[in-house]
């Protein structure tokens, strides 16, 4: 069975990882962690922007590292699981990404933490999980992390005009 786990470093993307740990596997099962970097928009380019262009490369490759630091960190903690476990690393759109690898790799499950975010927030920030869920060539599973879930559903003082 391959397994699909996509992580970004949040609360409820260690939720997912905990669940991943915490479950058997069937035996020759992979797990490939997979963060995605988002693309950095590079300005036009003319004589003024050469420079910028520069340091955006420079972001670019400190994102990369990062997210390869973080991606390792993560199989670490999961191969005391006793499952194999490979990482991954693309750049773009996290919910665009997470489909494309499961279907290239190909995956028979993603698992993914989600914000759970509703109304406005999720208007602004759209939902990567409702993406993948929408367009995943195969089973999806949301892990939500309770204690987040619950400050979420707290009422925000500022949109409300109430005190908690």
């Amino acid at each position: 069975m391959n397994i699909l786990l996509a992580v970004d470093g949040s609360a409820p993307s260690a939720a997912a990882v905990q669940a991943v740990a915490e479950r058997p596997w069937p035996p020759a099962s992979t797990l490939r962690v997979l963060t995605v970097v988002e693309t950095i928009a590079t300005p036009p380019i003319g004589e003024m922007m050469i420079g910028a262009g520069a340091d955006l490369d420079e972001l670019r490759r400190q994102r990369l590292d990062e997210a390869g630091k973080f991606v390792f960190a993560v199989s670490t903690s999961l191969r005391n699981t006793g499952i194999n476990v490979e990482t991954a690393i693309r750049e773009g759109s996290p919910g665009h990404e997470i489909v494309q690898e499961a279907i290239e790799w190909p995956a028979d499950l993603i698992v993914l933490g989600s914000h759970g975010y509703t109304g406005f927030k999720r208007l602004v920030l759209g939902s990567v999980a409702g993406r993948v869920m929408s367009h995943a060539p195969c089973s999806v599973e949301v892990v939500r992390d309770r204690f987040a879930a619950e400050q979420e559903k707290q009422p925000d003082l500022e949109l409300t005009g109430r005190q908690r």
